[in-house]
């Protein structure tokens, strides 16, 4: 495809999820939104825009590309046909208004949604109206391995999902509410997203205002067929360790599934007790590459060549997500 013919993808914010992650030797590769435009055969990083003069430069030496420190003099003379939005949640709103206001129709922004529930409603606002196609980056949601999981509980692979326990730790020192805003975004949207419903508090053991120990959330997803699904999430800090992983009961077996983390276990007759069932592995799959960021540019560009197309996480789901955090205070 000639250069002149792609899809134009446009950056506000420069940082880490932005691009710089990309020199991260560890992480899949493309980890970062620049990085998956680049990998896409149909789209072509056109310009970047960021406060910081060094992020700028930086992005510019790697990706070849303008940069601006104005994020609408840079939608005007790009006219870019998707926007990224990588800045502080804070700021989501506005930058947001910012690509309307000049016409953009494909817009990503990455989680939170906003830092408040009446900014995430602002913004969901926008999307529902039509104004633009606003798309959360909840990236699990375009990992393949969350996705296989996804069709394994659609098609009753282990009957009726009964149960989900979730567990989240990130840093020693940072306070539990906000170890929940950074990765806990993520860990209510695939929640929601698994078992076709909103997440819902029901109660709070322990405190998310400590910077140690655990806090634990009672709550339920109440499906589309009006089914409650009972769902535990255990937050903490204190550990030197991040985990990030669910596990996912049914009927007739379960899923253990996280960050480097797939397993399947099936009922079946007990090697141990007479008469009883016990659960037994029927899948450890490793998927080498789980492909979430080239899903999800992928996902933006079929938002922009099919008008009447629904992105797999839109800015609804973005604010579904800061509405059950704000549920936990801050």
């Amino acid at each position: 495809m000639e250069a002149e013919n792609k899809i134009k993808c446009a950056f506000i914010g420069l940082g880490r999820i932005a691009s710089i992650l990309e020199d991260d030797p560890l992480r899949e590769k493309p980890c970062t939104h620049a990085g998956a435009v680049k990998e896409n055969p149909d789209t072509v990083i056109s310009a970047g825009c960021d406060i910081k003069l060094k992020r700028r430069n930086l992005f510019a030496k790697k990706w070849n590309c303008p940069v601006f420190g104005n994020p609408t003099e840079m939608i005007k003379e790009i006219n870019p046909d998707i926007v990224f939005i990588a800045t502080h949640p804070d700021t989501h709103l506005e930058m947001t208004e910012k690509a309307i206001e000049q016409g953009v129709k494909v817009i990503v922004c990455e989680k939170p949604l906003a830092d408040k529930l009446v900014r995430a409603k602002k913004i969901a606002q926008y999307h529902k109206k039509g104004i633009a196609k606003i798309i959360t980056n909840h990236e699990r949601r375009y990992s393949n391995n969350y996705i296989w999981a996804k069709k394994r509980i659609d098609e009753n692979t282990y009957g009726k999902l009964l149960s989900v326990s979730a567990f989240l730790y990130m840093g020693k020192t940072k306070k539990i509410i906000d170890v929940m805003w950074h990765d806990g975004t993520h860990l209510a949207d695939i929640i929601m997203y698994l078992a076709n419903g909103v997440l819902k508090k029901n109660k709070i053991v322990g405190s998310f205002g400590k910077r140690e120990g655990t806090a634990l959330v009672a709550a339920y997803i109440k499906n589309k067929k009006a089914e409650k699904i009972p769902v535990f999430i255990e937050c903490g800090a204190g550990r030197d360790y991040l985990t990030f992983s669910l596990e996912l009961s049914f009927e007739s077996g379960s899923i253990r599934i996280g960050n480097g983390i797939y397993e399947e276990r099936k009922s079946g007759e007990s090697p141990y007790y007479t008469g009883y069932n016990s659960l037994a592995m029927a899948e450890n799959l490793l998927f080498e590459k789980t492909s979430y960021f080239e899903n999800m540019v992928k996902d933006a560009v079929k938002a922009v060549r099919e008008p009447d197309y629904i992105p797999v996480s839109t800015a609804v789901d973005g604010y579904n997500a800061v509405k059950f955090l704000s549920s936990l205070g801050r």
